[in-house]
């Protein structure tokens, strides 16, 4: 049934259009195709009546938003652009019938309240922080909703009063379930939310497995998406896998087949969020000290552990990244990697396929780090055009009407991973499953020379903890007293 509802969602959105054109001063192609609509209704079955009834209803999603007096509010020609640093501004081609109502809504809005909008890239990643910056400060004629990512930068910005209190604007119903994402959690302080993110989690670290390496040590590829269905893919299970899958296939004393190959910033986080741990927390009193919680040292302690157990020794010319190319090689079998990665892999020879992380022995579901981008809106606007852009981008997040419950987000990672298990059942866990890592709104804490490159056996994550435990607590303090 939801097929169909897609199908004449898209009908009658051509049917919409014609009746648009039809009010005004229509083509003869117009007047004619009005005339064969209505010369067609009289022959209808009952079946097709039955699926019309149900078209109607989807017309109906197109609801009209007006203002005081009951008319569309009307936006006076805005035109508004999402700004990043990655996008062309330009209208992609159509490749599916969602791809055209989707485009379908987007003209409807913007014809219907008066204003154009696009997503351009009007700067580079590492150029945004100061352009933003820039932009807060000085303000101008432009119409920006800003895309920011996590770290100090954004909170920076944050902390010195350069971002929209977005809570103040009526258009915003942050209760709805779309705003329920880690970006509100992280933007909100106290009563005020100064960003926003109206669209899915994006999927981070899980773990990558090689399925030829995996059969050839007589691993059904597949058994792996079953344990995590089953719940039971577990840091244990995965223990039990590579000491299976590790091999000295010679007999010279030497490992030549590793089980992992890591990047240690990726897999550290990745193993603390999914025994619940967290390096910083937050509570109705704001950001504490979690990194020598029990559930954080735990898995600080076990993948130390599993790292001297498993991990493959890179060549002494290797280049920062080579466990990338390890993996890509086949020369490990596991790695732990965000999902962003199965896109520059296309080339590997061999399949793979990607499941979440382990669940931690203190949890009993699956959880992967957030580090979401974060819409905001300048302070340096006045209120009659932050209410505007917040009312537009609301407008531009909500569902397409005939896909509230659709799961058209799987088609772009589709093209990336090697099997549908990855999409179907892995990321559609990990989509709904984000947790936040608020160690990146605290200024001054940086993970990888603070933690991450100094920890080992013989400097232990509880050591290392408390070496570093009153320099976090200042850099907390400071931000709690903003």
């Amino acid at each position: 049934m939801s097929q169909l509802k897609r199908i004449l969602a898209i009908i009658m959105a051509g049917i919409m259009l014609i009746g648009i054109t039809a009010c005004g001063e229509p083509s003869d192609e117009a007047s004619s195709t009005v005339g064969e609509t209505y010369e067609t209704k009289d022959a209808l079955t009952e079946n097709t009546k039955e699926e019309a009834a149900v078209t109607e209803e989807e017309v109906d999603q197109y609801i009209i938003l007006t203002d005081e007096d009951g008319n569309p509010y009307d936006l006076g020609g805005m035109e508004i652009i999402i700004a990043d640093w990655w996008s062309s501004g330009e209208e992609e081609e159509a490749v599916s019938a969602y791809d055209e109502a989707h485009q379908e809504y987007l003209d409807w809005i913007q014809k219907t309240y008066h204003f154009t909008i696009k997503q351009q890239a009007i700067t580079s990643w590492g150029d945004v922080p100061e352009d933003f910056v820039n932009c807060a400060t000085t303000g101008g004629e432009e119409n920006y909703i800003f895309t920011l990512y996590q770290g100090s930068a954004l909170t920076s910005a944050l902390m010195s009063g350069l971002m929209y209190d977005l809570s103040t604007l009526d258009c915003l119903d942050f209760s709805e379930d779309k705003w329920e994402t880690v970006v509100t959690n992280l933007m909100t302080i106290g009563d005020a939310t100064y960003g926003m993110r109206g669209i899915l989690h994006e999927a981070t670290a899980g773990i990558y497995f090689n399925k030829r390496l995996l059969e050839e040590s007589g691993i059904d590829p597949d058994s792996i998406y079953e344990l995590q269905a089953n719940n039971e893919w577990t840091w244990d299970k995965f223990e039990e896998l590579c000491q299976q899958v590790q091999k000295d296939t010679d007999n010279d004393g030497v490992i030549d087949q590793n089980a992992m190959t890591n990047f240690t910033s990726t897999l550290y986080p990745a193993a603390v969020f999914s025994n619940g741990g967290e390096f910083i927390g937050k509570d109705e009193n704001g950001y504490y000290n979690a990194l020598e919680s029990d559930a954080t040292l735990e898995a600080l302690n076990w993948a130390l552990d599993m790292i001297d157990k498993y991990e493959m020794i890179y060549p002494e010319d290797a280049e920062w990244d080579y466990t990338y190319t390890a993996f890509a090689n086949g020369e490990a079998v596991f790695t732990c990697a965000e999902s962003y990665k199965a896109g520059e892999w296309s080339d590997m020879e061999d399949d793979f396929g990607f499941v979440c992380f382990p669940m931690g022995p203190l949890m009993d579901h699956y959880v992967n780090y957030a580090h979401d981008n974060v819409y905001v809106i300048p302070s340096c606007y006045d209120e009659d055009k932050a209410w505007k852009l917040a009312f537009v981008y609301n407008l531009y997040t909500d569902p397409v009407p005939g896909y509230e419950d659709s799961e058209t987000w799987k088609s772009g990672y589709y093209q990336s991973f090697r099997d549908t298990e990855s999409v179907d059942e892995t990321l559609a866990i990990m989509v709904n499953s984000g947790v936040p890592m608020n160690e990146k709104a605290i200024n001054g804490i940086d993970m990888g020379s603070d933690l991450f490159w100094s920890i080992s056996k013989d400097n232990t994550p509880a050591q290392k903890a408390e070496s570093i435990r009153n320099t976090w607590q200042s850099y907390i303090d400071q931000t709690n007293s903003q």
